[in-house]
């Protein structure tokens, strides 16, 4: 009888490269992929609590599964993300049901309990979860990609720092993934050599906070040394990378991002507030004027960047005056993309030790809603200008009948086209424009450089 299993995600992009990664171990392992709990044998939820409304989706479905196990007691549940913190036993008692607790990116414990329970594994096997690192290495790469629904697709995530050394007011990850714990060049250059053997052409590096890169390891490269490391790796087309802290950005990083043809023209850069009292309050670590020079530096050095950004509505001490600043703030610089939540207070965090949540929901709705209008017209305005040229748009599959793909800076794209493009970087002139899609007709296949 074929074993099933099913990773449940949600939250960041790096949770989305660590289930990958245990899905390409489970693969190697014998489990086949289940459309749904109840088709699994085994169920991995990777969690996140950045927000109170992900955190109650997390015990919603730790509730869901207490029901499934009650049916079906061979049932194996297995928790790991921000939820896992360093209480597991706290969360065992709490939670019988769940087999096993494991912290985020901590693959050498699920290799232990895998055998453990006798699990046996492939010959790429736990050779994936080495012992001495808590980052997948090696063959993982390829049991990754084999994974992706039987398809190989063109991208990738590839972890390259784990962890964050700043301790935002408002954020629980330094708590759960710890202080900053980069892996070496060399180690990430091979694994993004065997992904691009596998058909991958782009690769988003990851990190809590990528720009920190480095600092930690010999000889203290940075990741300008890492992005210069990958752009010369042949068959590679592209590289992305995130998330970046405006405070660790460097000049250098911003010549190398100008100079480095296979680092795409996008950033996302999470500015947070735009008034300095709130961003003190935030820790952040710099002023609105230190964000607006950064800003414009980064322009300058990259004429062609589209730059995205993160804003929280509510903050603790944001009155109407220090809203209207943020407001200001995003009137004036039209960022491409602005991704803007509502502040919710976690427990553990400085910000909820300090600070009363006194900004009510109503007046956050508010204002979150002004925000999403702002930007549907600065989106619309900066998109239209897009109207009638031509992108280059790396294909990532189909939706209603369409093929869809994102440009080098990262406009999502759909084109019809009765020719089967997987996979492969076309050129599309866009022929209309919304604010958060472009429509075109594909023209001319682009071949990969194979220069080294």
């Amino acid at each position: 009888m074929p074993r099933y299993s099913f990773v449940w995600t949600i939250g960041c992009q790096m949770n989305k490269a660590e289930s990958e990664r245990m899905a390409g171990y489970l693969d190697s392992a014998g489990y086949r992929a289940a459309s749904s709990f109840a088709e699994a044998d085994l169920v991995v939820l990777n969690t996140c609590v950045v927000r109170q409304s992900a955190e109650d989706r997390v015990l919603g479905t730790l509730g869901l599964l207490k029901g499934l196990k009650a049916q079906r007691p061979n049932l194996l549940i297995l928790v790991t993300g921000c939820f896992a913190d360093s209480n597991t036993e706290g969360l065992r008692r709490a939670f019988p049901h769940v087999d096993f607790f494991f912290k985020p990116g901590a693959y050498s414990e699920l290799a232990a309990w895998a055998q453990k329970q006798g699990i046996s594994t492939a010959e790429q096997g736990l050779a994936c979860f080495p012992s001495d690192s808590s980052l997948l290495v090696g063959p993982g790469a390829s049991a990754q990609h084999r994974w992706m629904g039987g398809i190989s697709s063109p991208c990738a995530l590839v972890p390259v720092i784990q962890g964050c050394n700043n301790f935002c007011s408002y954020c629980i990850v330094p708590y759960r993934r710890g202080r900053e714990v980069s892996r070496p060049i060399e180690e990430v250059a091979c694994e993004v050599e065997e992904l691009v053997e596998q058909g991958v052409k782009e690769v988003t590096l990851l990190g809590q906070n990528v720009d920190s890169y480095g600092y930690d390891l010999p000889g203290r490269p940075d990741l300008s040394d890492l992005l210069a490391e990958m752009n010369s790796i042949r068959g590679l087309a592209r590289i992305r990378f995130l998330t970046n802290h405006p405070k660790d950005m460097s000049e250098k990083l911003i010549r190398a991002m100008a100079f480095l043809d296979k680092v795409c023209e996008h950033l996302d850069l999470a500015v947070q507030s735009g008034d300095n009292d709130v961003l003190r309050a935030m820790r952040r670590g710099y002023t609105v004027e230190q964000f607006r020079e950064l800003l414009s530096a980064i322009r300058q050095g990259v004429p062609q960047i589209s730059v995205s950004t993160d804003v929280i509505v509510g903050f603790p001490g944001e009155g109407e005056e220090q809203f209207e600043h943020t407001f200001s703030l995003l009137e004036e610089t039209k960022f491409d993309v602005v991704h803007v939540a509502a502040y919710s207070p976690r427990r553990g965090t400085i910000a909820w030790r300090k600070y009363e949540d006194e900004v009510p929901f109503e007046v956050k709705r508010e204002r979150l809603h002004r925000i999403e209008q702002l930007q549907a017209g600065i989106a619309a305005e900066i998109n239209s200008k897009l109207q009638g040229k031509r992108l280059e748009v790396l294909v990532e599959g189909k939706k209603k009948g369409k093929w869809y793909g994102r440009s080098r800076s990262d406009k999502l794209v759909f084109f019809e086209d009765q020719v089967d493009r997987s996979g492969q970087l076309v050129e599309v002139r866009i022929d209309r424009t919304s604010p958060w899609s472009l429509q075109g007709i594909s023209s001319i296949i682009r071949r990969i450089r194979q220069e080294a």
